[in-house]
């Protein structure tokens, strides 16, 4: 029997279907090259760019690109290239640190809070939503400053604000697995609250957490340039994106090709980073028929 086509696939299959099938398609392919190569230049900066990141030349404040500044200089006359690519360490790293400190806070207490139950669940539960309705901007700020200004505390603030979010889906993902046959028939085999956690709760439910870690890395590398835009991040005279940024912000009408650099690294990589993650989410849906 003949096989209907509608718009270029077969009737009864969903115009996405495909995707995923046999080979990366090409965003997924660009995004991964993009993030390596970015790896790649952030961790080899001291060999790939000999110009200092910090060092003044008030004899080139402002310059356009040329030969010897591919990207400029800035309003102190450093060169804009090697504090782009030094300050790309900084905002990856920070965005690294700010989702382990989140996925290290909220992963735990929201399997347990889910796996337990009962009054445990409804305390933890209250507690996340009363963390979720402030804004995660004001939240962040108010957080790094009690614990002070700079890259690594912010990071933490971050991460903090970040937990509810990874507690409320490893939450809900233990209140499913923990209804599932095996669960039971590893309860009536006599294995304790921690080891089924740790041996059938957490595996089952690692990889929507997966997904949801690196859709964060995106929005934890805005949050670094956010607060380093306002001050709260990386301070002076080191470089990060958010920082350059801030500074190229109060030299826009004269200058405004020092922000293009660090505003298209900090799109570009959250870009990569989002597209990844969709992929992930793709890959690892235990729905997906092509799995």
């Amino acid at each position: 029997m003949r096989r209907a086509w509608i718009f270029g696939q077969p009737a009864g299959q969903h115009p996405g279907a495909d995707r995923g099938r046999g080979t990366p398609d090409l965003p997924t392919i660009l995004s991964v090259m993009f993030l390596l190569a970015l790896a790649v230049a952030t961790l080899g900066a001291p060999w790939l760019v000999t110009a200092s990141p910090v060092q003044q030349d008030y004899a080139q404040v402002l310059s356009p690109p040329s030969a010897a500044h591919w990207l400029g200089t800035d309003d102190l006359g450093r060169d804009v290239m090697s504090r782009l690519v030094h300050g790309g360490r900084a905002s990856l790293l920070g965005a690294f640190l700010a989702v382990a400190v989140g996925t290290t806070l909220g992963v735990p207490i929201g399997l347990l809070a889910g796996f337990q139950g009962g009054r445990l669940d409804e305390v933890v539960g209250r507690l996340l939503d009363t963390l979720l309705s402030f804004p995660a901007i004001v939240l962040a700020t108010a957080i790094t400053g009690a614990l002070g200004i700079g890259l690594t505390n912010g990071m933490i603030a971050v991460g903090v604000v970040f937990s509810p979010v990874l507690a409320r889906l490893a939450r809900a993902q233990a209140m499913v697995i923990k209804q599932e046959l095996y669960v039971d028939a590893a309860r009536s085999f006599g294995a304790s609250r921690r080891e089924m956690l740790l041996h059938h709760v957490l595996p089952n439910a690692v990889q929507p957490l997966i997904v949801q870690v690196t859709l964060m890395l995106a929005m934890a590398l805005l949050a670094e340039a956010s607060l380093s835009f306002l001050g709260l991040g990386v301070q002076p005279p080191w470089p990060s994106w958010g920082a350059m940024l801030s500074r190229a912000y109060h030299y826009m009408e004269v200058a405004p090709e020092q922000m293009f650099a660090p505003g298209l690294a900090i799109l570009l990589t959250a870009m990569a980073f989002n597209a990844l993650g969709e992929t992930l989410r793709h890959a690892l849906d235990p729905t997906n028929e092509e799995r």
